[in-house]
């Protein structure tokens, strides 16, 4: 399955070049990453180890595949849209943190849109070496639900190459738990700088089971069946199983960068707000996150 992956940073750069193995891809990515990948291939160490040799661009535009996956930030998820309209593809998966990437994309792209959530941990190390920090699985599907051909297809590829993966049929309540689960551990391990494990622990347990109840709450105002207790053990239990990670908003406030925080808990409110539902908890840490960007002139 050729595939293009737009934004490869740490997920992508795992993702993609583990599929390397068996498949033509192209790597789009900053510049002194894809130069690095062009020069000597793509290093995947820790818990992966090994050496492929994808091919590696800057310019997204124009490109055709079977596949184009999307690992941009959610905020970048407009231009990645317009820039993949150029293209030419069968499908167009979105492995991205936050909700409202795959109607974005859908809006530009010319080839059916599919939901997909991924619990592996990748740091890229520098440029051309990603570690995979943890290993996990992906789950994918038509983002409206139900069952399709292509993402069987997909899922097929993925798991060829040792990329664990479950081709599901409620994608709509998986990204609600995945929401409420990057709700919980995001951006309290960004503020408080800690590992993912810390919010399974007292005093920052308390804020996570808040802000993951309160999302469990307004998936459910949304139609989408998501009870409190689910989505508090999804998140205890992905914070347990990555206890040693850093959260992707805690590496972006670390690097001094933009968060992804106005698609996840800033998502929360939006919706809230149109159910007419209070969260708290979410406002807290929404307007703590923003006021760090803010301050920094990354707003």
């Amino acid at each position: 399955m050729d595939t293009v992956v737009f934004g490869a940073g740490s997920l992508g750069s795992l993702v993609g070049g583990l599929l390397a193995r068996d498949h033509d891809v192209t790597l789009v990515a900053r510049r002194d990453h894809a130069a690095a990948v062009t020069d000597a291939g793509l290093q995947i160490t820790d818990a992966v180890d090994r050496h492929v040799f994808p091919d590696a661009t800057t310019d997204g535009r124009n490109l055709e595949a079977d596949l184009a996956l999307v690992t941009v930030k959610a905020f970048d998820t407009p231009t990645a849209a317009e820039t993949l309209a150029t293209g030419s593809f069968e499908a167009v998966l979105s492995l991205q943190n936050g909700m409202g990437n795959e109607e974005r994309l859908a809006d530009h792209v010319d080839a059916p849109v599919l939901a997909g959530t991924a619990t592996y941990g990748a740091v890229l190390r520098e440029p051309g070496v990603v570690a995979c920090t943890g290993l996990g699985k992906i789950v994918l599907g038509p983002r409206g639900g139900g069952r399709s051909t292509l993402a069987d297809r997909v899922g097929r590829a993925f798991d060829g190459v040792g990329l664990e993966t479950t081709v599901a049929d409620d994608m709509p309540r998986r990204l609600w738990e995945k929401l409420a689960v990057n709700a919980g551990i995001n951006p309290v391990t960004a503020l408080a700088d800690v590992d993912n494990g810390a919010v399974v622990e007292s005093p920052t347990n308390e804020t996570s089971r808040a802000a993951t109840r309160e999302t469990a709450r307004v998936a459910r105002a949304c139609g989408v069946s998501l009870s409190d207790q689910e989505a508090i053990e999804a998140m205890e239990r992905v914070a347990t199983d990555t206890a040693a990670n850093t959260s992707s908003m805690r590496q972006d406030r670390k690097r001094g960068r933009r968060t992804e925080i106005d698609a996840i808990n800033g998502y929360v409110l939006e919706r809230a707000a149109d159910h007419g539902l209070a969260a708290p908890t979410n406002r807290t840490l929404t307007a703590l996150v923003r006021s760090w960007e803010r301050e920094r002139g990354l707003r």
